[in-house]
């Protein structure tokens, strides 16, 4: 049997040996055997489940508890339940898939109410009003007002009023945000569709700014969804040759 020191199986990993010993400390690895010196002993299972904690976290979403159960599903691995591990993936991959699913539902949704976006400013709702009738909360709709995807105008007492265009536009938030898109892409698209009312929705929210510094997997949802579950599937090849060979 092949053995490896820390240092060894971080090069082989790629990654630096704390990173191997908080892999350990995880439980994303199984416990290394210690020499009597104190040095610890990996194996070939700890190589092999390495790569797989690497593979799995080469593309993360974290909506809906995906994250927990890829963690879940690497703590099963480490245990030597690789059939468990193999169902947890499977699990994960369906909901990858619901995921893609309601992301793209969400924009023919947005299509929809652009279609028949209200033109009227008869609605003339406060913001509890507005809130009520979206079915979400004041604070959810103050932190969208904060983030820039509405300007709410106010009458002359000082509160805001929220008009049947306004509306609308809401209900375009909330569906993506439901689906899952993050603030600053249903911002990209707004600002978008401002410039361009026929502007390609699917592209405009899975195509961040040239200038963004950082960018989240919410940013490209679809993108980071398909990335994920092409993913998933290496790793369910891979937890089938470790059954095989670790069994």
């Amino acid at each position: 049997m092949t053995t490896y020191k820390t240092a060894a199986i971080a090069k082989l990993l790629n990654v630096h040996p704390n990173t191997v010993r908080l892999y350990e400390k995880w439980r994303l690895i199984p416990p290394a055997k210690r020499l009597p010196n104190g040095y610890r002993i990996f194996t070939d299972f700890h190589l092999a489940q390495g790569r797989l904690v690497r593979l799995a976290f080469q593309v993360e979403v974290l909506q809906n508890g995906l994250r927990k159960k890829i963690i879940q599903m690497l703590h099963t691995s480490a245990a030597g339940n690789f059939d468990e591990a193999i169902a947890l993936t499977l699990a994960y991959l369906k909901q990858l898939q619901q995921e893609q699913q309601n992301a793209e539902e969400a924009i023919q949704i947005v299509k929809q109410l652009l279609v028949r976006q209200s033109k009227t400013n008869a609605c003339q709702l406060k913001r509890k009003e507005a809130a009520k009738l979206l079915d979400i909360s004041p604070d959810t709709l103050r932190n969208w007002e904060m983030n820039g995807l509405l300007n709410v105008k106010r009458r002359a007492n000082g509160y805001r009023v929220y008009t049947g265009p306004d509306i609308q536009r809401l209900k375009v938030i909330r569906s993506l945000r439901c689906a899952g898109y993050s603030l600053e892409s249903i911002l990209r698209l707004l600002q978008k569709l401002a410039q361009n009312p026929a502007a390609d929705i699917r592209l405009a929210l899975n195509t961040p700014k040239q200038d963004d510094e950082i960018i989240s997997v919410c940013d490209r949802l679809i993108v980071s969804l398909t990335a994920a579950e092409h993913n998933a599937q290496n790793l369910l090849v891979m937890l089938q040759q470790m059954k095989t060979q670790f069994s």
